[in-house]
Order: structure tokens, then C-alpha cells, then sequence
């Protein structure tokens, strides 16, 4: 798995609206990218829901929160709309960027992981968290990471 202090790869992926995102564009501003297993499953519905909860503290941090998953632009769509999210979830159909990132399947190989990258204005790395049943635990650690960082 990549380590803290490396530079966080450079990747483009549609969003849920269809347009791009360019992870080298969000320089100047940190960057929260979480990897979960599949839209609307109760781990991943808690994480997503606990990220938008508390999403106000991470722009009040200076970051970002991006969610990537293999799931379908319209799957994507569709939990954003059900949850409310006011984030951006990237769909990784090919799951080229969570090869990328170097994200472990877990149970057994049968699901795919649950990994946090906190990523510095810099697009350094500065955090990993890889936990499948700690779901809301990735939101709580990648605040208090942050709020080590210069806003």
C-alpha cells in the first residue's frame, strides 16, 4: 500500500453530475478520499452520512471530501440524492484508481476495501486508515489528522 509522506497519485474520474475530476486540481486545499466497498450498504450509508454531517468542519479545515467506489454514475446519483450528500462520489467502474491507490480487498478478497487517504495542499499524504468495519471511525481520525494540518 502506498505510505504517509508520498506524493498521492494523480487521477481523473467522473463525478455524479458526469464531469471530471482531476485530483491535481484540488492543490492548495487538503483532501479527504475515502474508498468504500458499494452505494447504499448499511457500512457504507453510515460513513457517507457521517462525512456529510460533519462536512461543514472539514471545509472549516480547508478540505475537501471526495468518496470513490466502483459503483455506477447512477448509482452514484442516486444515493447522492437519497442521503443529501454535499460531496462529490467518483466512480471507479474499472476500479483502475483503487489499483492505483494500492486499496487491499478485504474479507477474504470478496468485497472491496474501505480506505482513507488524507491528502495535504501539497498532494502529499499525510494519513491512511484502512478499516472495513470501522466505518464512521474514518470521519473522526481524518478530522483530528486535519486538524494537525495549517488550514
Amino acid at each position: 500500500m502506498l505510505q504517509v509522506g508520498q506524493p498521492a497519485p494523480d487521477f481523473t474520474l467522473k463525478t455524479t453530475s458526469g464531469a471530471p475530476f482531476r485530483l491535481s486540481d484540488q492543490r492548495g486545499r487538503h483532501v479527504v478520499l475515502y474508498f468504500y466497498p458499494k452505494d447504499d450498504t448499511p457500512g457504507c450509508t453510515a460513513e457517507a452520512c457521517s462525512f456529510r454531517d460533519q462536512y461543514e468542519d472539514f471545509k472549516d479545515l480547508g478540505a475537501e471530501v471526495v468518496g470513490v467506489s466502483s459503483d455506477s454514475e447512477a448509482s452514484h446519483q442516486k444515493f447522492t440524492q437519497k442521503h443529501r450528500l454535499p460531496f462529490e462520489l467518483l466512480a471507479d467502474t474499472d476500479g483502475q484508481v483503487r489499483k492505483l491507490y494500492e486499496v487491499p480487498r478485504a474479507l477474504l478478497g470478496l468485497l472491496p476495501g474501505r480506505v482513507t487517504f488524507v491528502i495535504d495542499k501539497e498532494g502529499v499524504i499525510q494519513y491512511i486508515f484502512n478499516s472495513l468495519s470501522g466505518a464512521t471511525d474514518h470521519v473522526s481520525n481524518a478530522k483530528k489528522v486535519l486538524s494537525g494540518l495549517p488550514a
